[in-house]
């Protein structure tokens, strides 16, 4: 382990021709980058991962047919896919309207996107349950539409896009900023309607920065955890969600149990990115 954390700082300081004896600035910030990717990035994965390894194949398989665990997957992933669409969709028209409209109140509602980054996340989830609960602004008319939100699966959908929304609408917002107006106009002189010049013009140069808001929306959902253990009942086989799940397993001294459910989070999330990232490489090298 402690070979694998020193490994990028003795490249830096061998004998070899292509490396100086004597470092320049850019060489020891690069080692020093390097060291502490590993240290914040590497190394606990790598811990954990080596920590599975010790588990058995029965136990890794009693976790993967537990029907608590399979539920709090299914419910987990579902939940943060859903959240991650909708958050696409009204993320994307958000920035559009920060960007194109100007309107009372605009820096109040630029300011206001930020807040689930600067709220901890406790909070959130009481926010969510004083406007959703039975007494709270939304809990009359949700009533009377017959729609439980607090302790429900509702209320970990909603808890999922309040805290991941901000990352779809700050990464679709500057690559609007930066697409030049000649572009529309040019498509305009050539009789193309507002909606096809979006369409055909626009959209295709904001999909790349879509899906990467559209991803990190989702990777923050599966792991949220401090608003949903508020505002959900975090009951088996209901509304609980891997997070909490892995909580309850620590706080039950099951450390093996948590630690390959944490795995199969983290394989699966591993998957999701990577295959993501390989298709916004293979569409810029389609475009070239």
């Amino acid at each position: 382990m402690i070979s694998i954390y020193l490994k990028p700082l003795k490249i830096l300081l061998s004998k070899n021709r292509k490396f100086p004896k004597v470092l320049n600035v850019f060489e020891i910030l690069l080692g020093i980058a390097l060291q502490y990717g590993i240290l914040i990035l590497v190394l606990p994965v790598f811990i954990l991962l080596s920590n599975a390894r010790k588990q058995t194949w029965l136990s890794l398989n009693q976790i993967l047919t537990d029907p608590t665990a399979l539920s709090a997957y299914r419910l987990t992933f579902l939940s943060a896919f859903s959240a991650a669409l909708i958050n696409a969709f009204f993320g994307l028209i958000l920035a559009w309207i920060l960007v194109r409209y100007e309107f009372p109140g605009k820096k109040l509602l630029d300011a206001a996107i930020d807040l689930p980054f600067a709220l901890p996340t406790s909070v959130g989830g009481l926010t969510l349950m004083t406007v959703y609960n039975d007494k709270g602004w939304m809990g009359p008319i949700c009533s009377w539409l017959g729609i439980q939100v607090v302790f429900s699966q509702i209320g970990v959908l909603i808890a999922m896009i309040f805290v991941s929304l901000p990352f779809v609408v700050r990464t679709v917002q500057p690559v609007l900023q930066n697409i030049e107006e000649q572009i529309e106009e040019a498509a305009w002189c050539l009789g193309a309607s507002s909606w096809t010049t979006f369409w055909h013009i626009l959209f295709p140069l904001l999909i790349p920065s879509l899906l990467t808001g559209t991803v990190l929306s989702f990777s923050r959902a599966i792991g949220e955890y401090g608003s949903i253990i508020l505002i959900s009942s975090n009951i088996p086989m209901k509304d609980l969600v891997i997070s909490v799940l892995i909580f309850q397993k620590l706080e039950q001294y099951d450390y093996a149990g948590a630690t390959l459910i944490a795995i199969i989070v983290l394989l699966v999330s591993f998957v999701f990115l990577f295959t993501i990232n390989y298709i916004q490489l293979w569409r810029q090298a389609f475009a070239k």
